[in-house]
């Protein structure tokens, strides 16, 4: 593993654990085995690195969701396999889930490039488009139903990892819940 992969695993890992302020970049450094400046030759700034390791776990989600999609499905099931594919990897990477909802909720998502979070959601919006264009989704503004969707997922991400429920349950739960988030959606 090569420096900047283990300053990223590092502070994502103090970061989860004791926030954004708690965390120092000489603790980074320190966790990830390398010297203090090591930090600063990737990242000029704490909010840099901040930044740059939000884009690398949303790049990681993007790809798993789309290797995961059938994009030849019908809307119903390509919106289906993402919702479930995002709550299947936020499951099993919730580390890496926690930190993406730490920065939806902070002052750092509205540092990060307007281009690159738009880049981040347009196959979602591009497939919701396709949705109400074809009167599958209500004719309501796409960002809108992204919106929900998003926090369909945030919740219960928190709904299930609050309950210690079985693999079963989970997946029933997720099944159960799409059902209704559908219903809401069409």
């Amino acid at each position: 593993m090569d420096k900047k992969e283990l300053l990223l695993n590092a502070a994502l890992k103090l970061f989860v654990n004791h926030g954004f302020h708690g965390t120092a970049t000489s603790k980074i450094a320190q966790e990830a085995g390398v010297a203090n400046g090591t930090l600063f030759q990737y990242f000029k700034t704490k909010d840099d690195l901040v930044i740059d390791l939000y884009i690398h776990i949303k790049e990681d989600l993007a790809e798993y969701v789309s290797k995961n999609t059938d994009h030849q499905a019908d809307i119903k099931e390509a919106i289906k396999t993402q919702i479930l594919s995002s709550l299947y990897w936020a499951l099993d990477n919730p580390t890496h889930f926690q930190f993406i909802q730490q920065v939806h909720t902070s002052p750092y998502i509205g540092k990060i490039d307007q281009t690159i979070l738009n880049k981040q959601v347009e196959p979602h919006l591009t497939l919701i488009q396709k949705g109400i264009k074809q009167k599958v989704l209500k004719q309501l503004p796409a960002d809108l139903l992204y919106t929900l969707i998003t926090h369909q997922v945030f919740g219960l991400y928190q709904f299930i990892t609050s309950k210690n429920l079985s693999k079963k349950k989970q997946h029933e739960t997720i099944q159960t819940t799409f059902d209704l988030l559908w219903d809401m959606l069409s």
